[in-house]
């Protein structure tokens, strides 16, 4: 509409049974819109509630193993991690050490290093095994 006073773009809104939004207040002189302001604030929610539907966020499920775990045992909780890395999340693989089992700490590394091969097509190593206590972690990113 052009540069007009407060007053009759005001009376322009209203007689529209809409309102004045000002856009730019920085602006000289400022941007002002006739527009219905509730329906434009529904718009913006409803556009920010579709945007957070579709994000996926990455959570860090995390598998615990023992130094003397079977192969069976083995394969169930690499199965699981393989299922989390899949889903687009991340792994943390700890290895437990309780007792005297902290002495050899090669025997857990094996373990984590087999988990680390077994899933090589699907993961990458985020941070490599390290010994924090008594235990051992590793965290894996899907590919």
């Amino acid at each position: 509409m052009g540069i007009m006073d407060v007053e009759a773009a005001l009376a322009a809104a209203v007689d529209q049974g809409l309102d004045l939004v000002e856009v730019a207040p920085m602006a000289r002189p400022p941007v002002v819109r006739i527009m219905d302001y509730g329906k434009f604030k529904f718009e913006q929610a409803k556009m920010a509630r579709q945007a957070k539907k579709k994000q996926h966020v990455i959570h860090l499920k995390e598998v615990k193993y023992r130094p003397g775990i079977e192969d069976h045992d083995f394969d169930t909780k690499t199965r699981h991690a393989r299922e989390f890395l899949e889903d687009g999340n991340k792994v943390k693989v700890t290895m437990m050490f309780r007792g005297r089992q902290i002495a050899h700490p090669e025997l857990g590394r094996e373990v984590v290093d087999r988990v680390a091969a077994t899933l090589a097509d699907v993961a990458k190593i985020e941070s490599p095994a390290k010994l924090e206590g008594k235990s051992m972690i590793m965290i894996l990113t899907p590919r």
